[in-house]
């Protein structure tokens, strides 16, 4: 049964139910990320891995950059390896089983942690361990929840893997209050031994959901394929034969795989000019690099009370990036986004470069009113804006290879930033935010020069976008699938469409129209033609 309309097309129970478990993944690395700055501060903890003069005074002791940065960042190394490795996962055990064993790893790396005494090297092989899990499934679960979330809100399902990113760093600032007191090595090993009950939570919680069907169709298992968008639209089992919206979507999938097996699937295509794949990816891992190059976690690393108040300023907006990138698209938010970054990073920077803010309390509160307002922008924007594009842009062939390279690109500038900014910071200070700003209005640049708008397209067309020789990203977001006037027109058929089904079983001549072009299942890639594949056209025409 449909829980809602969206478009007036049924969404059920489960594809929100699948949203928010699979979303645990980001919840994990938000609390990982979140948790070690406190940690790096604890009494116990400094005694046991920093320097100190007196073994038994924590006021002595203190960690090199070096060795700050290596616990810290060792964590983005293993993410990055874990996000290479995750996509041959992914295809060989399917999305969710994949992402119970990936889990199961970053449990193994918290055990190395708590059984760490007094070796830093121990403690930070345990996060490199971890990071191999969290990598992983940084890969899978945007590409599950895009695979698996009705088109109608997949920007918004997808977008609470950031949503929870968001929330498992305030958790973890606000646990790591109540720990911080606790005497000897409980302050930090609970903080760190909680996180074990975030990947039980995902790693069995989502074996209830259904597999990916676009992962189930690649493999012939049609039948659950169907099964499985039938749960996730809201249609009962029994209703599944009739319905002709599944039958449609259905094969679609199976026309766009049977030509795109044609193609050998592996790293090595994401990195051919055909079908635009080495656009595509090289597209992705640059907008990957530049979310990190946004400067965000700049300010997370900052003080205790500053990372508590753009923690709860960054969960609260998100909220907003959920309707925001729903309703407006991808391209032109992440533009705004872009600009608006920018412009409250040179306010940031220039106010922290003509006074102390430690001495002038004026200007302290300007940054600290200037980072809560790009965080706003950022939460809504270039937040979750990229991680939905890293789940709906590639095609099902090489989606996994594909979005293993764009994740990994994102831990790599992770590691790069974590590992360096004390050193650049202690170089140039304030004047790193002026780094930062460059690089937020270079990103909304590349965004408008390169970026397809791919809202309310199902993934099929998105693939069929990208190669319509007519179409360019600034007139993307007027790009339908054949058949159609535009977008708008698209959605209008698809809710009457649907509207139909639901009275009288709808007009069958009407349905095959838009089963035929809808989502590029005609093969068609664009109104004239162009780009049309044959093989597609016979499969389509099953409908």
């Amino acid at each position: 049964m449909a829980l809602f309309y969206a478009h007036g097309v049924p969404i059920g129970y489960t594809a929100i139910m699948l949203a928010l478990m699979a979303s645990m993944g980001g919840f994990i690395f938000g609390y990982d990320t979140g948790q070690i700055s406190d940690i790096l501060l604890m009494k116990d903890f400094l005694l046991r891995f920093a320097t100190c003069s007196s073994p038994t005074d924590s006021s002595t002791c203190a960690f090199t950059d070096v060795r700050a940065g290596l616990i810290v960042a060792l964590l983005s190394i293993g993410t990055l390896v874990g996000a290479l490795l995750g996509a041959r996962v992914a295809d060989w055990l399917g999305r969710r089983r994949a992402m119970t064993v990936e889990c199961g790893v970053f449990i193994v790396g918290v055990i190395v942690q708590l059984a760490t005494s007094h070796s830093w090297q121990q403690f930070a092989v345990g996060r490199l361990i971890s990071g191999l899990g969290v990598g992983a499934l940084s890969a899978a679960v945007p590409m599950y929840q895009a695979e698996t979330a009705p088109p109608q809100i997949r920007g918004t399902l997808t977008a609470t893997y950031q949503l929870f990113i968001t929330f498992g760093i305030l958790v973890a600032y606000c646990i790591g209050i109540g720990t911080r007191n606790i005497s000897g090595s409980g302050s930090w090993r609970t903080l760190v031994g909680i996180g074990i009950l975030w990947p039980l939570i995902l790693g069995f919680g989502i074996l209830t959901m259904p597999e990916s069907p676009r992962w189930l169709t690649a493999h012939g298992r049609y039948d659950e394929a169907r099964i499985s968008l039938a749960r996730s639209r809201g249609v009962r089992t029994e209703d599944v034969d009739g319905d002709k919206y599944i039958h449609r979507e259905l094969e679609d999938m199976r026309s766009a795989i049977a030509y795109e097996s044609q193609v050998k699937a592996g790293f090595v295509e994401c990195f051919k000019p055909a079908r635009k794949q080495l656009y595509r990816t090289l597209l992705m891992m640059t907008l990957q690099m530049f979310q990190q190059l946004t400067g965000a976690n700049y300010f997370f690393y900052d003080s205790f009370v500053t990372q508590i108040i753009l923690g709860a300023v960054n969960f609260v907006c998100t909220f907003g990036g959920l309707y925001i990138m729903e309703h407006f698209g991808r391209r032109m938010p992440l533009i705004i986004g872009g600009v608006w970054q920018s412009m409250w990073l040179f306010v940031f920077a220039a106010a922290g470069t003509a006074k102390d803010p430690t001495t002038h309390k004026g200007i302290g509160s300007l940054m600290i009113v200037s980072a809560c307002l790009f965080i706003f922008g950022y939460a809504m924007t270039w937040a979750p804006g990229i991680w939905i594009l890293t789940g709906e842009t590639f095609p099902t062939r090489t989606r996994s290879h594909q979005a293993s390279l764009a994740a990994g690109s994102n831990w790599l500038w992770n590691f790069l930033l974590a590992f360096f900014t004390p050193f650049i910071v202690k170089a140039i200070q304030f004047k790193y935010g002026f780094v930062f700003a460059a690089c937020n209005l270079t990103g909304a640049v590349i965004v408008y020069i390169f970026l397809y708008e791919s809202s309310d397209l199902s993934l099929e067309s998105v693939d069929a976008m990208y190669n319509d020789p007519t179409c360019k990203p600034w007139t993307s977001s007027k790009w339908s699938p054949e058949g159609f006037i535009d977008r708008d027109d698209m959605i209008a058929q698809d809710r009457a469409g649907a509207a139909e089904s639901k009275t009288a079983g709808g007009d069958d001549a009407r349905i095959e129209k838009v089963g035929l072009n809808r989502d590029g299942g005609g093969g068609g890639f664009n109104k004239n033609g162009a780009g049309r594949d044959p093989s597609m056209d016979t499969a389509a025409s099953r409908v």
